[in-house]
């Protein structure tokens, strides 16, 4: 009966687990994806134990842990599986970067009209004609992600069928996502056989010449703004083409822990690794995409932030919860583009004060060596009050005995209350120092330690008991020789009543 493989990266036995990961290793090693039917059986025979060819058999199974043979089915199974993760991995990648594509189209379009060309032209058209089949492709290829994806839940749940796959939250963010991709302004389609006329189109935000009015306008705004929603398929991006997905021996110890690997798991990877290089990244792309939407938004007004150098700064500033008040956003859209940006901004400062303070933290080493000469400086320190307080007392003692000058006793009275009170200080000091340095016990030391002990302990045990079956066989011996000594005492007291009689 073959293995039942969960999603992913979730298996319900550890060993099917480490043998999956095995599996696809070997698999990847030997054969692609036109490999023949041969290859899996000599891999198949190789796996049941037998090398071919010799008489050695190698078991591939845990100690003490029987494993059934598996078959030639979930050879095909695996190998099926990491082409699917390898064609998702593809998806994605070309997804996303028909997702830029369009974003940077929608932009070229929003500035260089009406400046290059006009609303209504063949190179508006061309411009939105190609934002509309980026748009299409990014949708073609949302679907074939999608169907990969449901693809491989066959093939992890053994071929259970694929109407199970497609439950209400797959079917809802399917949809949603197919919903944020089609976002894409249609204003050049509308102006097709319209003229055009400055005056019309002085005040628009976008490539529109105002024929429909002040709500086209700003559904052509909305447009725009909406793609950059796209954004969202940089995450899974970043979630399968990172190192701790694709690698095996991640997977496979963290299935063993139950670590579900998602994006979230990935991003603290990151911040743990290149935290500073993380948040540089994201605050530059955050300021630069929130800047060009709040010129977008503002554009319609012709205020003062519909211009890039100012936008830069008054993203800034509220991104860093400022707010001199110089700039402000006039219209709807550009008040809400400030607000998240004051939120992003609460929320990435929080993140650089903990980068910076864990940067700054000592660690283990230095932290002991630190607090150990701490404590050598407040032992000197200790050992000279305590002398100071047995000086003043000689003092005072010699100075009681004269008897000559009271002012002489009070002088040497208040030195020696002073000395007491810094030998007491000293002796609170030392004792905080000791009470926060035990805190920092090392707990992977002490469970050395602690191990070391019960491992002297059995080993002390054992000897304990082998003395003690020792001397049961000595007693034994004793008991033995004393059996036999009373047997030839009344044996010769047997033989010589006779003589005595």
């Amino acid at each position: 009966m073959p293995y039942p493989i969960r999603e992913r990266t979730h298996v319900s036995a550890h060993g099917d687990k480490v043998m999956e990961c095995a599996l696809e290793m070997d698999i990847i090693n030997h054969g692609a994806r036109g490999a023949s039917k041969m290859d899996c059986v000599n891999c198949e025979g190789f796996i049941n134990g037998t090398v071919e060819g010799s008489g050695v058999s190698d078991p591939l199974s845990i100690p003490g842990k029987r494993t059934s043979p598996i078959e030639g089915d979930d050879l095909y199974r695996l190998r099926d599986r990491k082409f699917l993760l390898e064609d998702k991995k593809r998806l994605c990648a070309w997804a996303l970067a028909t997702a830029l594509l369009g974003i940077l189209l929608m932009i070229i379009h929003a500035e260089m009209c009406p400046a290059v060309y006009h609303p209504g032209s063949k190179s508006a058209l061309f411009i939105n004609g190609a934002i509309s089949l980026s748009t299409g492709c990014l949708l073609i290829f949302i679907i074939a992600f999608h169907y990969k994806d449901i693809r491989l839940f066959i093939i992890d749940h053994n071929q259970v069928d694929w109407r199970i796959a497609m439950t209400c939250h797959r079917v809802f963010v399917i949809t949603l996502e197919l919903l944020v991709c089609a976002v894409h302004p249609v204003g050049a389609y509308w102006e097709i056989g319209l003229s055009y006329n400055s005056s019309s189109s002085s005040a628009a935000p976008l490539c529109v010449t105002g024929h429909f009015g002040h709500s086209f306008m700003n559904l052509e705004l909305l447009l725009s703004v909406f793609m950059f929603l796209r954004l969202y398929l940089v995450h899974r991006a970043i979630l399968l083409h990172s190192k701790v997905l694709l690698s095996a021996s991640y997977r496979s110890i963290g299935s063993l822990n139950n670590i579900n690997f998602t994006f979230r798991f990935v991003l603290k990877v990151l911040m743990n690794k290149y935290p500073a290089r993380t948040l540089l990244v994201f605050i530059l792309l955050f300021w630069l995409t929130a800047s060009w939407m709040l010129t977008l938004c503002e554009r319609q007004t012709r205020a003062t932030a519909d211009h890039m150098n100012m936008a830069l700064w008054l993203i800034a500033i509220t991104f860093l919860t400022v707010g001199y008040g110089d700039v402000s956003p006039n219209t709807g859209c550009g008040k809400v583009v400030c607000l998240l940006t004051g939120v992003m901004g609460v929320a990435c400062t929080a993140m650089l004060v903990a980068v910076v303070t864990k940067k700054l933290a000592l660690n283990k080493g230095e932290k002991h060596v630190h607090f150990f000469m701490l404590d050598i400086q407040i032992s000197k320190r200790i050992r000279h009050a305590a002398a100071n307080v047995l000086r003043e007392c000689w003092l005072l003692h010699r100075a009681n005995l004269s008897q000559e000058n009271r002012g002489e006793q009070r002088r040497h009275q208040r030195c020696l209350l002073e000395a007491i009170r810094v030998f007491r200080h000293l002796r609170l000091k030392q004792r905080k120092l000791r009470d926060f340095a035990s805190e920092m016990v090392d707990l992977p030391k002490m469970q050395m330690i602690m191990c070391d002990l019960s491992a002297n302990w059995n080993n002390s045990y054992r000897e304990l008991e082998q003395r003690i079956l020792s001397m049961e066989q000595k007693l034994d011996e004793l008991n033995h020789c004393f059996q036999q000594t009373s047997e030839l005492l009344s044996h010769f007291l047997r033989q010589r009543s006779p003589e005595i009689r």
